[in-house]
């Protein structure tokens, strides 16, 4: 199932109220919900897609979540799936918020080592097919 933007812009929302006030401090743009689709640039295309992010730029703080990316990966699945994935992906980026707040960057370092995984076992699988 793949639900409207707006639906899952309505999800968002309701999820967004499950998390505490204090998550939102110093995060002036607050969950934004992007319709496009946000493909990992390090790996060919249809691979792998950024499904969020958390952003510190000219315009603030704000957590961004990708529309487009859900469906690309999703599509196939039910709403509670779907509920799911955009709350671990809230959860996700608020890590990020919090631990650049406090001037950590534990979660920076954990999301790096799984995308030196993913490259390495897709250029392992690769190379197998190249056989």
């Amino acid at each position: 199932m793949v639900p409207t933007y707006e639906q899952m812009g309505d999800w968002l929302d309701e999820i967004a109220q499950q998390f505490p006030e204090a998550f939102y401090e110093e995060l002036d743009g607050g969950i934004q919900l992007e319709e496009a689709e946000l493909p990992d640039p390090a790996f060919p295309p249809g691979e792998m897609y950024i499904m969020g992010e958390y952003c510190h730029d000219m315009l603030g703080r704000y957590i961004l979540l990708y529309y487009g990316s859900f469906v690309r990966l999703f599509r196939e699945e039910d709403e509670k799936v779907w509920k799911e994935e955009i709350f671990a992906t809230v959860a996700h980026e608020f890590t990020h918020h919090m631990e650049e707040t406090a001037g950590l960057h534990a979660l920076d370092d954990q999301d790096a080592e799984f995308l030196r995984q993913a490259l390495a076992e897709y250029g392992d699988r690769e190379e197998e097919r190249s056989r």
